[in-house]
């Protein structure tokens, strides 16, 4: 019977091994949910509905209030009051997006109750900028833009583009051939 035992330990670990030697599925977001801890959740929602210009959802379950922030799909999160939720100016920081419009949010963080702690801070131009703030909780947050993608001719001009190229090459291709004509008959 120990044999039994230890042979099916054996092929646990064994499967074991082989699980954590085996790299994970490449994910599409790394983070799928977060968490702003929260004193006041009025107070809070408030400062982030006014900052984005939405309205959160909240619920209320026993010693926890939530209020949610809209997310269609892709990552969501909420705001958490409750035991064990101590807003902080420390530690992770967690950057939320700011669209295309971070300098109209960094306007109204100081309306909202929050402060401005690094404005808007170019990262890279393939990686967009970001700004960091204290919300009206004291937790240190960043604000990120993504680049200006460039903008794109729409496809009916790429296509009149396109066949304009050709014909400028079909023009110049006799006459690249005629100086070739006239050096064979010298």
């Amino acid at each position: 019977m120990g044999t039994t035992a230890n042979t099916g330990k054996s092929a646990a670990e064994a499967a074991a091994k082989r699980k954590a030697s085996t790299p994970p599925a490449k994910l599409k977001d790394y983070v799928n949910w977060f968490e702003i801890p929260v004193y006041d959740l009025t107070r809070a929602k408030a400062f982030y509905d006014l900052v984005y210009g939405f309205t959160m959802e909240t619920n209320f379950n026993g010693d926890h209030a939530m209020a949610f922030f809209p997310a269609g799909s892709g990552v969501g999160g909420a705001l958490v009051q409750g035991p064990g939720c101590i807003p902080n100016d420390s530690g992770t920081l967690l950057y939320l997006n700011a669209g295309s419009d971070l300098d109209g949010m960094l306007s109204r963080v100081e309306i909202a109750g929050g402060r401005l702690v690094m404005g808007r801070t170019l990262i890279s131009e393939s990686a967009g900028s970001f700004a960091l703030f204290v919300d009206s909780e004291g937790n240190r947050l960043a604000f990120h833009e993504a680049p200006v993608a460039p903008k794109q001719k729409p496809a009916a001009a790429k296509k009149a583009a396109g066949r304009g190229t050709v014909r400028k090459a079909a023009a110049r291709k006799p006459a690249a051939a005629e100086p070739a004509k006239a050096t064979r008959k010298r």
